[in-house]
């Protein structure tokens, strides 16, 4: 089952890559594309449960499903203000969400 959530969270994450990278060309597709992936990697993230009693790594791993339901908003925002930007700043606070729990969930599972 791992393996089947590595795979849909790669895909998924090309998706959301393609789809917010095009979006500035203003191709029609690109909010569909985007919403798909930020659904394959949110889904992934939040199935991926931690079941240890360690506050921090249980800390971490509710602000990655938060930067995944961040992802998954950008992409409402991108069908519901298709003129305007707003959905960058949603974009940008699931950017920092992830990023931070990238490298902080494997230095606390590590020393553990």
């Amino acid at each position: 089952m791992k393996k089947y959530q590595s795979l849909i969270f790669i895909i998924g994450a090309v998706l959301l890559l393609t789809g917010a990278a095009s979006y500035i060309t203003h191709w029609n597709l690109s909010p569909y594309l985007y919403s798909a992936g930020a659904l394959a990697v949110a889904v992934v993230q939040i199935l991926n449960r931690y079941q240890g009693k360690d506050l921090i790594i249980k800390r971490l791993y509710r602000q990655q499903i938060f930067g995944a339901l961040f992802l998954v908003i950008t992409g409402v925002l991108m069908f519901t203000l298709p003129h305007g930007n707003e959905w960058m700043l949603t974009l940008t606070i699931a950017a920092v969400l992830e990023l931070y729990t990238a490298f902080r969930l494997p230095q606390e599972e590590g020393s553990k």
